[in-house]
């Protein structure tokens, strides 16, 4: 696999319109919203761990 993947939408609003952000990689703005936002791969997870319901950090 050469290429990395692109987000399909906006997590903020749903749209498509999305490019490339001159921030650095993994940076993307929508311009529907006028809002920009950074996808991190984290890393995979173990066989059979588990994690919290919500996907998030406990509050």
């Amino acid at each position: 696999m050469s290429e990395r993947a692109a987000p399909f939408y906006c997590p903020y609003c749903g749209d498509e319109d999305l490019f490339p952000h001159e921030q650095g990689h993994g940076a993307w703005e929508c311009r529907a919203c006028s809002r920009a936002f950074q996808l991190k791969f984290l890393g995979l997870l173990a066989p059979g761990t588990s994690s919290n319901s919500s996907g998030g950090e406990p509050i």
